[in-house]
């Protein structure tokens, strides 16, 4: 059989949207009711067959939680689990799983999970870390991109990009909150209020 991706026309980091998007374009162009009372209709049918294949073989492989071409030599290393226990929310689980993998084996799809699993949490400074290490590893992988390019909108408000490295960290911080407390407090002393509990 012929490479899957290939039959699809899609590159092998195209997300699962793009081969859906690919897979019902083809099925659209090659489908045998467009070949009814055709000399074609065969070629058609087995076309049609070839596209039904790739399609499910690379859905199959991706459930599986292994990428065609991608060999994690670690039995502990099922990222399909961790996805799924992302999704459903049970990111101590997530982790446990993402701790478990060598850091040898610590690939750019390991990055990614462990981002997301920090970015559900709230940390997004170590998300942000690990989406540009996942990206820096495969730049292709539009998966990737696109959770670095969503963090990166969402720091890019008023207050700059909370997520930088560095010595000028921008954003709101735990000191930014206890400023603002103290700052509220004096307010209050001068209009006769009570006090406001600070940190």
């Amino acid at each position: 059989m012929r490479d899957p991706y290939e039959v699809l026309g899609i590159g092998k980091n195209a997300t699962d949207e793009e081969i859906k998007n690919a897979y019902r374009n083809l099925a659209r162009k090659y489908h045998p009711d467009n070949y009814a009372d055709n000399p074609l209709a065969d070629l058609a049918g087995e076309k049609m067959k070839e596209i039904n294949d790739a399609y499910d073989a690379i859905m199959n492989t991706r459930k599986s939680g292994k990428k065609s071409g991608t060999n994690y030599n670690n039995p502990n290393s099922k990222f399909s689990d961790v996805r799924s226990l992302i999704m459903q929310g049970r990111l101590d689980d997530a982790q446990v799983l993402l701790d478990g993998v060598p850091l040898s084996d610590r690939d750019a799809e390991w990055h990614f999970l462990n981002g997301s699993v920090l970015y559900k949490r709230g940390w997004f400074n170590d998300a942000y870390s690990n989406f540009s290490t996942a990206v820096r590893m495969e730049p292709d992988n539009a998966e990737y991109r696109q959770a670095l390019n969503n963090i990166q909108r969402q720091g890019a408000g008023g207050y700059g990009n909370p997520y930088r490295t560095g010595s000028n960290m921008g954003g709101c911080s735990s000191c930014d909150a206890c400023s603002s407390l103290i700052c509220a407090d004096c307010c209050c002393e001068c209009m006769g209020g009570d006090l406001i509990p600070c940190c």
